[in-house]
């Protein structure tokens, strides 16, 4: 087990089996203690406070309970995110962390006691930069110079990243990177002498920061204007300086009682606007409160109505960045929402486990969500939630983000001991005022005018596969109110050949960057919008390179289509002559044209022999029998359909190769259907065969 113990059960029936319960999960044993189970399978983290850097993927980070700090990447190129995808930064298990959101090379991390460290990327090394570094363990806080909580704030300037503060009972303010420090404000705490003395007695000193009181616990500075810094205390006060710290104004709410001031948030929208939430759990108390001010905390006004739920308090309250007054509250038990600035308010779990939720933040319109004990959680695009007032006829598309050709996905069930990716694609949501079944509700994606991909609600009936052959298509959702779907980047399947292994698969090619429009059409009613695909930043490709690869991955499926298809049809051909050698087999009259007709089986049979290969019916067959044409040119799709663009030399002289190929083949094609089978049909229309031949027997 991890260590930090906290409960452990018992079998009652049988008490080799145990569940012990720690700081890092959980662990079973099932003789006794002897062994137990791993924690690697479980997204047990506990987190304070999480921050994202603007990175694209972003990446996520939060100092994690009676552990380290984590920065961990939102998605990744494999099927999930693992273990593998994390790693430490800055600071302690309790840290609040730091640093420039576009460039996150230097990051501030805190801990217990006041510690502060700043941690370089390129050296993946950490150093010491307390304001007054002094050993705080053990010792009363009534004798240390400063006290600080045990997740003293730190933050960056949005103004000017080089410049940090961090919260003690006081504000101190760097801008060397932690080599100097000055404090800018007064004591900003209650600063009661009677609780500095040390914390834990009777029993024993339990000095290592967690009881510390009269320390800050939230800093905040405004996006709006340079000046204007807030704070918040452990023991429930506020205060706020419009001048950079030169003068500080109590504006805690009248008749506030004792608490946590956890968060507080400046309205994105407007300067004079914000919320703050306050927690007094340690009192036993677990009502709500959250307090609004629209005038930088002259008045306050109390909005917590809708949060309910036995020991429902909330925690954390932020604004959404595009619709003002839209709000997302995290409280002990989950997620909250309110569409109306915090007058109504409503839950919004979803999937989300009950778990306290200790911090919230938006990034690339995602909500992030820090929890006591489930670790980090993603919920992708809040197109939905931005346009719950809009107004919605019977159908109705939301437009979604701007998306990047990311490749790598989530499965649509959960892969035990990975987080999930967001699904590769197009993530948009939409309304139906009605659910849909028979009626059909259809996707066209369309680029320059042209429909690339279609999908729609109603499930194939005649659908087929075998190993090697088509996917079971995509079906839209179609359920009364909002509904989500992901296009996964890829333009209209390839037709199939029945019972034919086909390596390279018949799903459609990736498409590139670019704007496309998504359009819904349900009977005569249709709604659209545009989805701008951006390309993968972190490839360095111009747009010349994406449009070739895109010319040459349209020639290559056009071209395997057109295969495909002429197959198909050949093979129509073939079923047709063996029906009617099957009826005329006692006709002495079509004697002559039964042969012609074994002849032109053989004939179309060997044609079709040169573009697919009907003995391969596993993978394993493709080492066993010969791949043919339309093979070769999926290969040549896989080479030339990938990230990185630019088209390789070799791959252009091998597609021409190819065509060439193809080429003759066709013009085979075309003279088998217009001598070879023109003369069969001559032949048959000189015996006068009736349509329907009915056998006398």
């Amino acid at each position: 087990p991890h260590g930090d113990n906290h409960d452990l059960w018992i079998d009652p029936l049988n008490n080799q089996r145990m569940i012990n319960s720690n700081d890092g999960g959980s662990n079973v044993s099932n003789n006794g203690g002897k062994s137990w189970s791993t924690q690697e399978n479980q997204n047990t983290a506990q987190f304070y406070r999480v921050i994202t850097d603007n990175l694209v993927p972003y990446n996520v980070y939060g100092g994690q309970q009676d552990n380290s700090t984590v920065a961990i990447a939102s998605r990744t190129n494999d099927g999930g995110i693992d273990w593998k995808d994390w790693y430490s930064v800055a600071g302690g298990e309790s840290a609040f962390l730091a640093f420039d959101p576009d460039n996150p090379q230097l990051i501030y991390g805190g801990t217990y006691q006041g510690n502060i460290d700043k941690w370089d990327a390129n050296t993946k090394e950490s150093k010491p930069i307390k304001e007054y570094p002094e050993l705080g363990l053990s010792i009363s806080p009534e004798n240390a110079k400063y006290r600080y909580n045990w997740n003293a704030p730190i933050i960056t300037s949005p103004h000017n990243r080089k410049t940090i503060y961090h919260g003690g009972n006081v504000v101190f303010k760097s801008t060397d990177e932690g080599q100097s420090w000055s404090v800018i404000s007064p004591d900003l705490t209650r600063n009661e002498k009677d609780r500095h003395g040390l914390g834990g007695g009777p029993f024993t000193n339990e000095a290592a920061g967690g009881e510390i009181y009269n320390t800050l616990t939230y800093l905040t500075q405004s996006s709006h204007e340079e000046g204007v810094i807030w704070s918040g205390s452990d023991d429930g006060l506020v205060h706020v300086t419009k001048d950079g710290g030169n003068t500080w104004k109590n504006v805690t709410p009248i008749g506030i009682k004792e608490g946590i001031i956890n968060s507080i948030e400046v309205s994105p929208h407007d300067p004079a606007t914000a919320y703050i939430v306050l927690m007094r759990y340690k009192s036993m108390d677990f009502d709500n409160y959250i307090f609004k001010t629209t005038d930088y905390g002259t008045t306050w006004m109390k909005i917590t109505n809708g949060i309910t739920g036995e020991n429902t308090f909330t925690r954390v309250v932020r604004e959404d960045r595009k619709i003002k007054g839209l709000l997302y509250a995290g409280t002990e038990t989950g997620l909250f929402i309110s569409l109306d600035d915090g007058l109504h308010w409503q839950p919004l779990q979803l999937n989300l486990p009950v778990t306290p939720i200790n911090d919230l933040t938006i990034q690339d319109n995602d909500l992030v969500v820090a929890t006591a004990g489930r670790a980090f959680w993603i919920l992708d695009d809040l197109a939905t939630l931005q346009n719950i007032k809009t107004p919605k006829q019977e159908v109705t598309i939301f437009q979604p983000k701007d998306t990047y050709l990311f490749m790598g996905g989530s499965s649509d069930k959960p892969i035990p001991g990975l987080g999930s990716n967001p699904k590769s694609g197009v993530t948009f949501d939409y309304y139906l005022s009605e659910k849909q079944d028979s009626t059909e509700l259809k996707l066209e994606v369309l680029k320059d005018g042209e429909v690339i991909r279609s999908i729609t609600n109603q499930k194939p009936k005649d659908f087929k596969s075998w190993p090697g052959g088509p996917s079971k298509p995509d079906v839209l959702p179609s359920k009364k109110g909002y509904n989500r779907f992901t296009w996964d980047f890829k333009r209209e399947r390839l037709p199939a050949v029945d019972n034919v292994f086909v390596l390279g698969g018949h799903d459609g090619s990736t498409v590139g960057p670019g704007d496309y429009t998504l359009k819904l059409s349900l009977g005569t009613t249709i709604t659209e919008t545009i989805v701008k695909i951006l390309p993968n930043p972190k490839v360095k490709s111009s747009l010349a390179d994406y449009t070739e690869q895109q010319e040459l991955l349209k020639t290559i499926e056009a071209t395997v289509v057109e295969i495909h298809n002429s197959v198909n049809s050949m093979r129509s051909a073939k079923t047709q002559l063996k029906d009617y050698a099957e009826l005329l087999k006692d006709n002495e009259m079509a004697k002559s044209l039964l042969k012609q007709g074994d002849t032109l089986i053989k004939r179309i049979t060997a044609w079709e022999e040169n573009l697919i290969q009907p003995n391969q019916k596993t993978f394993q067959d493709v080492i066993n029998f010969e791949n043919k044409l339309n093979a070769q040119l999926l290969n040549l799709r896989g080479y030339i359909d990938v990230v990185e663009p630019k088209v390789t030399a070799g791959a252009k002289v091998r597609l021409q190769d190819l065509l060439t190929q193809w080429r003759t083949f066709k013009t085979e094609h075309n003279a088998i259907i217009t001598t070879e089978m023109a003369a069969y049909n001559e032949a048959f229309r000189s015996l006068e065969i009736p349509a329907l031949i009915i056998s006398n027997e």
